[in-house]
């Protein structure tokens, strides 16, 4: 375990050498953020009202920050791009000789860099956006607790269905767009650029049970208050299936890419 730790820590301050991207990324976060609430804002003021199907403007940003919050500390492409460039270089059969785990070792390598960009992205991004629009608490404190939950459920869904489109390209042999393909379906079905409250139904009722719901929407919800104690729980349990399910599926590709390894480099 302490290798794995060790990992994590040189990608924390791998990133943290790149002192000038820290502020360039806390830019380019910020334009994303205001960009989105901005939208909400021109929206409701679109209908002529502060309310739109249950739901009230001060929600509706708060949702728009928070989804900005746990997108914007997680990049599946990083985890997929990572897979690609090892096995074009060569790099991957390294790995079968080493006595540790690759899935795990893509897994603590991304908690650094996870750990970065909550420290110097989404932390800054929030606290400067709040002041300028509000954010509301959460709706109580046992939500609170489930949202910091939640959101650490949100991080290992992505990494894990990141990590299973990433071991695809020891068969198609190539990573290209296969990043693009999960961040496409993260956008549309996780609820970051719209809320299932405003999907027409039966698309609504789809997009709950998929598990991207897991990553922006369900963390949103619970942190807004907008889903009963047993809802909460389970719906957590529910994320917890598709978490052992993409975890199942991530091992099973490793031992099968593992024996059927071509190196095309180095």
């Amino acid at each position: 375990m302490s290798a794995y730790l060790a990992f994590a820590r040189s990608s924390f301050h791998a990133q943290l050498a790149y002192r000038n991207e820290v502020w360039a990324n806390i830019f380019g976060k910020l334009v994303q953020v205001f960009a989105r609430v901005a939208i909400w804002l021109a929206a409701f003021a679109g209908v002529g009202g502060t309310v739109v199907d249950g739901v009230s403007l001060q929600q509706m940003v708060t949702y728009a920050l928070l989804g900005g919050a746990v997108m914007g500390a997680t990049r599946p492409e990083r985890v997929i791009s990572e897979i690609g460039r090892s096995l074009k270089s060569g790099d991957i059969s390294v790995w079968l000789l080493k006595p540790i785990s690759y899935p795990l070792y893509l897994f603590a390598n991304e908690s650094g860099s996870f750990g970065y960009r909550l420290m110097t992205q989404v932390i800054p991004t929030v606290a400067v956006t709040a002041l300028f629009y509000g954010m509301l608490p959460p709706a109580s404190l046992f939500d609170g607790v489930m949202f910091a939950a939640f959101w650490a459920l949100s991080f290992i869904l992505i990494f894990l269905m990141s990590a299973l489109c990433g071991l695809i390209a020891f068969w198609l042999m190539t990573s290209f767009s296969l990043d693009w393909i999960l961040g496409a379906l993260l956008h549309l079905f996780s609820g970051l650029l719209v809320p299932f409250w405003f999907f027409p139904e039966p698309l609504a009722t789809i997009a709950r049970h998929l598990p991207f719901a897991w990553v922006v929407y369900y963390p949103n919800a619970v942190y807004l208050g907008r889903l009963s104690v047993a809802e909460v729980w389970l719906h957590f349990g529910l994320g917890l299936a598709w978490a052992a399910l993409f975890l199942a599926g991530v091992l099973w590709l490793w031992r099968c890419a593992s024996t059927r390894i071509t190196v095309q480099g180095g």
